[in-house]
C-alpha cells in the first residue's frame, strides 16, 4: 500500500466544505482564512491511530510516523501523510518536571494527535485542491468529497446561555501582578506571562461558533478540531514552528500589542507607538533570545539567525510586534525533535522558560488546557507547520473556555496589562456574547 495524491475539482469555500465532516471526531481544519501571507489550507479526517496520553508523547508520535506507508505522489505537497492535531500547554509536563498547583478542570485530553493518511490540501497560489489518500481509497474519497461539495449540510446554531465569567477578577489580577513583580525584582525571571480564563455555558454546535469568530478575526494560523467530547477553536495570529522539506526552520514570536482604532490616523498612531515602544521592544528581544537558544538545541551550529526584528503585523482587534527567527536542521525529518525541544513556545511562558512556567502554575487558578499549546501538522517527509494556540477556545459538552494573557516585565503597568488581555479578545468574547438570548444578559 502507498499514499498518493491527485488534484480534485471542488469549487466551494474550504471552510464551508469542512462543514460536511465537522461533526466527525478527529476532523481537523487548519485554516489560513485567506490571509495574504498564507499559502495552504488543510482538512484532515479519519486518522489511522490517535494519541491522547501525554506521557512521553515525542516517543509515541515518532513511533507512529514510522508506521506510515510510503508516499508516491507530487513531491512538492506540504503534507504527504503524517501527524496532525493539537498539543496542550500541559503536554509540556511530559518534558519538564513542573508543579501541579493549578487545577485541571476541563475534561479533554492533554494531547490530541492523529496519524492521518488522508487529507485535502488547498493551495491558494495555484487555486488547486489536492486529495492525499492511500492508493486503494483514492477514488472512493474523491467521490465522497465531490458529493459533499455539491450538497449543503445544516449545522445546529451556537448560543451562550449565560454571560462570560473570568477566573481572575480585576482586583485579583492586580494582586497577582504584584506577585509577578516580586519575582521579577528578585531575579527569578525577567519576563512572566500571566493569563486569565473566561468561561460560559452554551448550547448548539461549536463549529458554528468557529464560523462566527472566523468572520471577525481572519487570523492566518486558525484551526478547528473536533474532539471526542469537545472541540478546539483557534484564531491564532502566531506561528510556532515551520519546517520545510529541506530542513529550513522559521518561528515568528509575538511580543507587544496595541488595540486597533476605527479612525485611520489614530490606528496608524497606535501602530507607530508600538513600533517604537522601548518596553515592548525589550520584551520582544527577550523572547527572541529564548527562541534562538531553543532552536540551537536542534539546529545546525551557526545556522540560527534573526532576519526580521520588530515588524508590525495588524489584525482585526490588535497590532502586534513580531520578529522572525530562522535556523537549519541537519536532517529534514527532525521536525518532531525540534517541536519537543522548543515546546511550549517561549512567547507564552516568559523567560527563563521553566521558572516562568513554575510561577504561572502558582498564580493561575486553572491549567491552560490547549490555550498556549499548538495546532498543526508534521508530514512524514519533514515539512511541518504549527501555531501558538493563542486566541484559542476549548469546549466540553456544555461549557466554552477562552483565555487572554500577556508577558509582564519590571516596567509593566498593571492596569495597562489587564486592559491588554481584554484587547486581545475584543473580537472573540463580544462576538459570542451577541449570541446570548436577551433574558440571559
Amino acid at each position: 500500500m502507498s499514499i498518493t495524491a491527485v488534484a480534485i475539482d471542488l469549487e466551494v469555500d474550504f471552510a464551508e466544505l469542512f462543514t460536511a465532516v465537522a461533526e466527525e471526531p478527529w476532523a481537523l481544519l487548519l485554516d489560513s482564512c485567506e490571509h495574504p501571507t498564507s499559502r495552504y489550507d488543510f482538512i484532515f479526517r479519519q486518522p489511522e491511530q490517535v494519541v491522547t496520553q501525554s506521557d512521553d508523547w515525542p516517543t509515541q508520535l515518532h513511533q507512529l510516523l514510522t508506521q506510515l506507508p510510503k508516499y508516491q505522489g507530487p513531491v512538492d505537497l506540504p503534507f504527504q501523510g503524517g501527524l496532525a492535531g493539537a498539543l496542550s500547554y500541559d503536554a509540556g509536563r511530559a518534558l519538564e518536571r513542573l508543579p501541579t498547583q493549578a487545577k485541571r478542570d476541563i475534561d479533554v485530553p492533554e494531547i490530541a494527535v492523529g496519524l492521518y493518511t488522508q487529507a485535502l490540501i488547498r493551495c491558494r497560489l495555484s487555486k488547486t485542491t489536492w486529495l492525499v489518500a492511500p492508493q486503494q481509497q483514492l477514488e472512493t474519497l474523491k467521490d465522497f468529497w465531490q458529493r459533499r461539495a455539491t450538497s449543503a449540510k445544516s449545522v445546529d446554531d451556537f448560543k451562550l446561555t449565560a454571560p462570560w465569567q473570568s477566573n481572575i477578577s480585576a482586583t485579583d489580577y492586580q494582586h497577582k501582578f504584584a506577585q509577578v513583580q516580586e519575582y521579577l525584582h528578585a531575579g527569578d525571571c525577567y519576563q512572566i506571562n500571566l493569563a486569565q480564563r473566561f468561561s460560559a455555558p452554551f448550547s448548539g454546535d461549536p463549529w458554528r461558533a468557529y464560523q462566527h469568530l472566523r468572520a471577525s478575526n481572519q487570523a492566518p494560523f486558525s484551526g478547528f478540531m473536533r474532539l471526542t467530547d469537545g472541540a478546539i477553536l483557534s484564531h491564532s495570529p502566531e506561528r510556532f514552528l515551520q519546517v520545510d522539506a529541506s530542513g529550513h526552520v522559521q518561528t515568528k514570536p509575538i511580543k507587544g500589542t496595541r488595540p486597533r482604532a476605527d479612525d485611520a490616523s489614530a490606528d496608524h498612531a497606535l501602530a507607530n507607538e508600538l513600533q517604537h515602544a522601548a518596553k515592548d521592544r525589550a520584551e520582544n528581544v527577550m523572547i527572541v533570545d529564548l527562541l534562538r537558544n531553543d532552536l540551537s538545541r536542534v539546529c545546525l551550529p551557526g545556522s540560527v539567525n534573526v532576519p526580521q526584528l520588530f515588524a508590525i503585523e495588524s489584525y482585526a482587534a490588535v497590532h502586534h510586534l513580531v520578529s522572525t527567527v530562522e535556523g537549519k536542521l541537519e536532517h529534514p525529518t527532525q521536525a518532531l525533535e525540534l517541536i519537543a525541544a522548543c515546546f511550549p513556545g517561549g512567547s507564552i511562558t516568559g523567560a527563563p522558560k521553566i521558572r516562568a512556567m513554575e510561577i504561572i502554575d502558582e498564580l493561575e487558578p486553572h491549567r491552560r488546557s490547549f490555550y498556549c499549546g499548538s495546532l498543526g501538522y508534521i508530514s512524514q517527509h519533514g515539512a511541518a507547520d504549527t501555531n501558538i494556540a493563542i486566541r484559542t477556545l476549548v469546549t466540553t459538552a456544555e461549557h466554552i473556555y477562552c483565555w487572554a494573557g500577556g508577558g509582564l516585565v519590571v516596567d509593566s503597568d498593571g492596569v495597562a496589562e489587564y486592559q491588554e488581555t481584554l484587547d486581545k479578545v475584543a473580537k472573540i468574547l463580544p462576538v459570542l456574547t451577541a449570541t446570548l438570548e436577551p433574558e440571559a444578559l
